[in-house]
């Protein structure tokens, strides 16, 4: 594995180092050894995944507060999503600044996003689906999102999404 820190404190892409045969490809997705030669700390509690019909669907920007927040670990099994972390730890050098990334299966990238920050993607492709390992168990009472659109944190996204769903709509504003 390569892993390469964003500028977001905490926050890294994980590239795999394939080898090769006549086969095809073997690589390590996930050793938490390695990350922890980088700073970084990750124990997997669950396993997600997401699948969305539509290129430009939309999913967040979702996280959770304490005592559950979150560290996940994203990657695109199919097709093709961009990917932003948007970092929400008030003190942080990097509070309000978000990273974006694509990710697919044909690069075969993970987003590392730390605990504090929101995630959100949109679709790039049809079909595309999107395996998470989190650090934290589900817990509805304590989710929050944001408005892909708020103003206050200008997250550039490639393209306008098609499809959102009602509850990523209603987001209310980020409350600083």
């Amino acid at each position: 594995m390569k892993v390469e820190k964003t500028e977001i404190q905490g926050g890294a892409i994980i590239d795999i180092t394939p080898i090769y045969d006549k086969r095809g490809f073997f690589a390590r997705s996930f050793c938490q050894k390695d990350l922890e030669k980088y700073g970084l700390q990750f124990n997997v509690l669950q396993a997600n995944v997401s699948y969305s019909e539509r290129s430009g669907t939309l999913r967040g920007l979702h996280y959770q507060i304490n005592p559950c927040t979150e560290i996940k670990l994203i990657r695109c099994t199919r097709g093709k999503t961009w990917n932003v972390m948007l970092d929400l730890r008030r003190g942080s050098n990097t509070f309000g600044q978000s990273f974006g990334t694509d990710l697919s299966d044909e690069n075969h990238r993970a987003l590392l996003v730390p605990t504090g920050c929101a995630h959100g993607m949109i679709t790039l492709k049809d079909h595309s689906e999107v395996s998470y390992m989190v650090s934290a168990y589900y817990e509805p009472r304590l989710e929050r999102g944001i408005r892909w659109d708020e103003a206050r944190f200008e997250i550039k996204w490639p393209i306008r999404p098609v499809v959102i769903s009602e509850r990523d709509l209603s987001h209310p504003d980020f409350d600083a």
